[in-house]
């Protein structure tokens, strides 16, 4: 008996003072949990910290870069905006020296810096695939800023059969940026877009000079035979359109790559030239008036925030 009644007081005192404890938790023959204590199963498992890096931020666009090289071809050149048959890169839209044309590199630079800050590197009659050795010039004089305008001569061939097909085009770009990476590699990019051949002939076909130089072979992929609205010209011109269309979203594509790289969102692509912007000599190229609009969607181009 007495043995019973230890063992029911024993019991009796350990119900109490399983009542009386905040963790709230005894089995039978056991004293309290200690506070705080949970099963295993019980507890809450906690996230393990996460493995993946975060990003270093995109660089910061520099609106005012202090030297410009330019590359591309005779657009940029500035081929017949001065005289017949000759290049005139003191028009330039990129590093011209003519204040009537205001330049980009003569509004980022201004007057005094321009002739030792800004280069053109460009070459009449070049194509895409001629840009990675520009690039790889370009890139040895380590400047602030590239601009980049180049395609039209892959689309203006003798005929639209020879055009350059669209993945040499890609890559031949893709290469060229790579070389100005390789040598150049804080260097930001401005790229333009290729114009809209079809439209300068709907400019062009207007005037009998246009007609009478086009007939010498200026760009016969889109503008031999100008004045036939037939089918199968009509079919032509618009293939050649169709081209220049898909190497500026190639240009758009690459450009997205490299977050040092603008593309000019199509605004040369959409720029009506008129007769007063297109060269007198060959109604093809832009003239001066015509180099001083390139100047200004590049200019707004690249100073927006």
């Amino acid at each position: 008996m007495r043995g019973r009644r230890r063992f029911r007081t024993t019991a009796a005192a350990v119900a109490l003072l399983c009542a009386a404890t905040l963790a709230g938790g005894c089995s039978a023959g056991q004293g309290p949990k200690s506070a705080g204590t949970r099963p295993a199963a019980e507890q809450t498992a906690q996230p393990a910290p996460s493995s993946t890096p975060t990003p270093p931020p995109a660089p910061v666009w520099n609106a005012s870069p202090g030297s410009v090289a330019a590359v591309g071809d005779s657009i940029t050149r500035a081929f017949d905006a001065c005289e017949l048959l000759a290049d005139c890169p003191s028009v330039s839209w990129a590093t011209g020296t003519d204040p009537a044309v205001n330049s980009l590199a003569l509004r980022l630079l201004g007057p005094e810096r321009l002739p030792a800050r800004s280069w053109n590197l460009a070459r009449s009659g070049a194509r895409m695939a001629d840009l990675p050795e520009q690039m790889a010039a370009a890139a040895a004089r380590r400047p602030e800023l590239v601009t980049v305008m180049m395609g039209a001569n892959d689309a203006c061939r003798a005929d639209a059969a020879r055009m350059t097909p669209v993945e040499e085009f890609r890559a031949s770009f893709a290469t060229a940026l790579a070389r100005l990476r390789a040598g150049a590699p804080k260097a930001q990019v401005y790229v333009s877009s290729v114009p809209d051949l079809k439209r300068l002939w709907a400019t062009g076909r207007l005037s009998p000079a246009g007609l009478r130089v086009w007939r010498l072979g200026v760009c016969a992929s889109m503008l031999a035979d100008a004045e036939n609205l037939g089918p199968a010209a009509e079919a032509r011109r618009t293939k050649v359109r169709d081209r220049v269309v898909a190497y500026n979203r190639v240009l758009r594509e690459e450009c997205a790559k490299d977050v040092r790289c603008r593309y000019d969102g199509g605004a040369v692509f959409g720029f009506a030239f008129d007769g007063t912007q297109l060269s007198p000599w060959d109604w093809f190229h832009p003239s001066r008036d015509g180099q001083a609009r390139l100047a200004e969607i590049a200019y707004r181009q690249i100073t927006r925030k």
